[in-house]
């Protein structure tokens, strides 16, 4: 079959989002379907995917890593995507790259499935200072969500989420995957040519976008709080985002320029993986993200995540089994559940490892059987019609 799957950003410009469908491209075609990743375009972009790409016009966004698509503006873009015969199309945004899919579910009378990533009304909120305008955002996505064949969150404490949005359709839970990986010498060596840990000093991670929405603030105020206690540690952090400056220079104004290691964006995936199982312990203490990639992969390198009782992100963890679960968000409870887990990480880590990933090959059996019914039932409604 020939799937679309439509989002806003494209690799190396990709947040979690982009990381998941690009994941859905990678196993879908894997599993011998056509699978196009279909974005905009972004610099330095370059085929080497192994999956089929469309990409549109596009313009950067001030102040934000990922690009504007300008779909309707690229005639190119418009010809290519029409060439394509797409059994079924998948939104992983409900803005411009949803309502691109959309569009192309109307025209061609396929069915549209889009997957809810994020919480909407938090960004426009951050954005516009205005709960009327954040408001009238979530109410434009619902509209959007009422119109998809198939709405997918990726828990159950997402699936409140848009339900509290006022979305009150039926609600698919289809989780992400990780690929189940193991450390990699090359991977390796080439995180050893950049990072130099002190030896038997525990190692904190934190991956993921740099913006101070994933609570780097706490973070930070945590290692502040530890340094203080005299408890030894040293954090590294992966990735790049709109307030990763403002991160560096906060690191260096709380004392910590020794103890905090800024590696940028990290591109290679054995790399990645290779700092993954380098760490004691992942620290992600965000209350915006849903189902984090980043707990899933460090998990199958057997390194436990520290998450917040209560949110998206701490689905499925189970405290000092599993995982950690401090109580909030704050810098002081943080660093106490820190301390309360570098003892026991070995364990937990074991754990981990073989309670939380998923593999997108199992993840991917699952999806393409709820494609299928819903092509099958969508076929069965024309001939009644």
């Amino acid at each position: 079959m020939i799937f679309g799957q439509f989002v806003d950003t494209y690799p190396p410009s990709v947040d979690g989002v982009g990381r998941v469908t690009l994941s859905y491209c990678q196993t879908l075609v894997k599993m011998g379907h056509e699978a196009y990743y279909i974005a905009p375009e972004s610099p330095n972009a370059h085929e080497m995917y192994g999956v089929p790409v469309i990409l549109s016009a596009s313009l950067k966004v001030p102040g934000e890593l990922f690009r504007m698509g300008l779909p309707a503006l690229d005639p190119a873009f418009r010809r290519r995507v029409s060439e394509v015969p797409f059994d079924l199309v998948h939104a992983h945004s409900p803005f411009l790259a949803g309502m691109e899919a959309l569009n192309v579910a109307r025209k061609r009378d396929i069915p549209l499935v889009s997957t809810f990533h994020s919480k909407y009304y938090d960004d426009a909120l951050a954005k516009t200072h205005s709960k009327i305008l954040a408001e009238a955002v979530v109410q434009r996505l619902v509209r959007f969500y009422d119109k998809c064949d198939g709405v997918w969150t990726v828990n159950n404490a997402t699936a409140d989420v848009l339900h509290s949005y006022g979305y009150h359709g039926n609600i698919l839970i289809m989780e992400n995957g990780t690929n189940m990986e193991s450390l990699s010498p090359k991977g390796k060596a080439k995180l050893e040519q950049k990072l130099r840990l002190k030896k038997n000093v525990p190692t904190l991670l934190f991956v993921g976008q740099h913006n101070y929405k994933k609570n780097l603030h706490g973070i930070l105020g945590a290692c502040a709080l530890l340094k203080k206690r005299g408890q030894p540690f040293q954090l590294v952090t992966a990735g790049d985002g709109p307030d990763y400056e403002d991160i560096v220079q906060e690191a260096e104004r709380l004392g910590l320029k020794q103890d905090v290691t800024f590696l940028g964006f990290v591109g290679d995936r054995e790399e990645l993986m290779a700092l993954y199982a380098c760490g004691d312990l992942l620290v992600f203490p965000s209350v915006y993200d849903n189902a984090p990639m980043v707990l899933r992969e460090a998990a199958v390198m057997r390194t436990p995540g520290l998450v917040v009782k209560g949110s998206c992100s701490a689905e499925g963890v189970k405290d000092e089994y599993n995982g950690f679960i401090c109580e909030n968000e704050t810098a002081e409870a943080i660093a106490d559940t820190i301390v309360r887990a570098l003892p026991k990480v070995k364990t937990v880590g074991d754990h981990a490892h073989d309670t939380i990933p998923i593999s997108w090959d199992s993840i991917m059996e699952k999806v393409v059987a709820e494609y299928e019914r819903l092509i099958s039932t969508h076929v069965t409604s024309i001939f009644a019609d």
